[in-house]
């Protein structure tokens, strides 16, 4: 009779009223009544993203979009400066390099996210530089990079700036347009509350010229097929019907709470998880935090994976490992879309029952007594 809850950076947890809403009889996707549906769910992510741009929407994960606008946005011949200091922004070079994109790297420690500064001192040293890859929210270090600041340097330098925003949109804030981002890319299975398939990518006007200049190496992500359909409310593709439907309800909660709300209970989450980590006397890995997912540092005599596991088996508890060369040093906790205080309050009781039970000495109940002073502070803020 457990319960079990996903507090991993994607999937994350799905509301029950958003698997009933995908759990109606399927329909037809060149049908009138899907394409009201599609437009809506357009709408809706404009308002997600903050932006005019009618974000295109494909079938696949998040790296789908990613490849679509790589490969539309970075040609031959032109150079690309992708940033990396994690294992997704690493993906976007493996991108770059499968197909024979030029490109220069900026790379910086795990942990640590990009500023303005940096990307500037790469441009002026790389003046031919035409597109910038980087990832706001880097999920596997849970490091925050700033996308604002990063997005002038290239509107200035006078390239585009092509955004992972696959755990930042829709969690932390997010102003396409007003930053001037030119292409942002998400998934379902992160902020927008719902399982994996679908993927979508906003483009500015600076983007869609590049892209319209040339015919990318791309077939089924090639995102010009895509705005010639959406044009008309259409997929060039057979779509995921159901998730479209389930996009539309769960996109209509996130437009009824507000987004600046979503932004802010994101945060009050992120900084009541931090407070009750430093209580139980285990650190923060990111140097550069973000509020979509929190790193914490697995202590000296804790076994990572009987860390995990027992907090699953036992209390539904789902966090999630560090990846790559971060595995077995790190555990992280969600903190996007479908989740709230007492489900978060429950992670931390969990955390502190098994790490009891493998010898760790703390005070019991430190943790669960900071995260609720934290949110106290923060909601009387």
């Amino acid at each position: 009779m457990m319960k079990l809850r996903l507090f991993t950076p994607g999937p994350t947890m799905v509301s029950p009223d958003a698997l009933l809403e995908m759990a109606y009889p399927l329909d037809h996707h060149r049908t009138s009544g899907f394409k009201e549906m599609f437009k809506e769910c357009t709408e809706l992510l404009s308002y997600v993203y903050q932006t005019k741009a009618q974000p295109l929407i494909l079938t696949g994960s998040g790296s789908a979009a990613m490849e679509g606008a790589i490969l539309g946005c970075c040609k031959k011949d032109a150079k690309t400066l992708v940033c990396h200091s994690g294992k997704f922004g690493e993906r976007w070079q493996k991108i770059l390099k499968r197909f024979g994109l030029p490109h220069v790297e900026y790379k910086l420690e795990y942990g640590h996210g990009f500023r303005a500064e940096g990307v500037h001192d790469m441009l002026k040293k790389n003046p031919d530089v035409k597109a910038v890859i980087f990832v706001h929210s880097e999920t596997s270090t849970c490091a925050l990079s700033d996308a604002q600041g990063i997005a002038k340097v290239c509107r200035d330098h006078g390239a585009l700036s092509l955004c992972d925003g696959i755990t930042s949109i829709g969690t932390i804030p997010f102003k396409m347009d007003d930053w001037g981002i030119d292409v942002a890319v998400t998934g379902s299975q992160k902020a927008l509350m719902l399982p994996p398939g679908l993927a979508f990518a906003a483009v500015s006007d600076r983007a869609w010229e590049v892209i319209e200049s040339h015919d990318a190496p791309a077939f089924y992500n090639d995102l010009k097929a895509y705005r010639k359909s959406q044009k008309d409310n259409d997929v060039p593709w057979t779509p995921n019907n159901q998730l479209v439907k389930g996009l539309r309800y769960t996109l209509q909660q996130i437009k009824a709470e507000g987004i600046e709300n979503v932004w802010a209970r994101s945060a009050r989450l992120a900084k009541a998880t931090r407070a009750a980590a430093k209580a139980l006397g285990l650190s923060i890995y990111a140097a550069d935090p973000v509020d979509s997912v929190t790193g914490i540092n697995i202590p000296a005599g804790v076994e990572d994976d009987k860390w995990r596991k027992t907090m699953r088996a036992k209390y539904g508890i789902h966090v999630a490992a560090g990846q790559g060369e971060l595995k077995g040093k790190m555990i992280r906790l969600n903190h996007m879309g479908y989740v709230d205080e007492v489900d978060t309050v429950g992670a931390i009781a969990a955390m502190e029952w098994t790490l009891a039970e493998q010898g760790y000495k703390f005070d019991l109940g430190a943790g669960v007594t900071a995260f609720v002073k934290a949110l106290a502070t923060s909601s009387n803020a």
